[in-house]
């Protein structure tokens, strides 16, 4: 049994397949640049699926951070809400997309979904085995982070900027820094 989450920000993909991997740099950025207020969780989901349903029913709001297929040109920003949601994580995510479709409708089977859902991403260009992000969404990385920003700011969670960024986690982010600890 989980204490509830206010506000759980969840960072999703597959971190080793190019630009899928863009919610996890974007939560590590956060993380790393960020300090969360009370009552935030921010978490690196990666590829678990239904293994972060206990997280997902423990939060009264959640911010999705992802890849999004979409018509838009690479690297633009994606914002879907509420029961647009779902759908998307069923037809536009990319390849983990089933493990994220089959969480989000696990909890609303168990009657655990959030209150409040919005997926947060950019369009992907390649999510081909890499560890690098294309230029397009590697540029636009610092944008989605304020969006998460603003976003939490518009459900009542100020973040705060650290005047000196966190060290790395020890991997190596999209924008070069860190050191690859694979």
């Amino acid at each position: 049994m989980h204490d509830r989450t206010p506000l759980l920000v969840l960072g999703l993909g597959n971190w080793i397949c190019g630009d899928d991997g863009l919610g996890v740099d974007a939560v590590q950025r956060l993380q790393r640049e960020y300090d969360a207020p009370a009552g935030a969780r921010v978490l690196d989901g990666g590829t678990l699926g239904l293994a972060l349903l206990p997280e997902l029913d423990a939060a009264d709001q959640a911010i999705l951070v992802d890849a999004v297929r979409d018509d838009a040109p690479v690297g633009s920003f994606v914002r879907l809400e509420g029961d647009d949601v779902a759908p998307a994580a069923a037809a536009r995510l990319s390849p983990h997309q089933v493990a994220v479709s089959d969480l989000l409708d696990a909890a609303r089977w168990l009657e655990c979904y959030p209150r409040r859902l919005v997926l947060l991403g950019l369009v992907p260009d390649s999510i081909e085995l890499g560890l690098e992000r294309s230029p397009s969404v590697r540029s636009a990385l610092p944008q989605l982070v304020s969006a998460v920003v603003e976003e939490a700011a518009r459900l009542g969670f100020e973040f705060t900027r650290r005047e000196t960024p966190r060290p790395s986690n020890g991997f190596r982010l999209s924008d070069g820094t860190g050191a690859l600890g694979l």
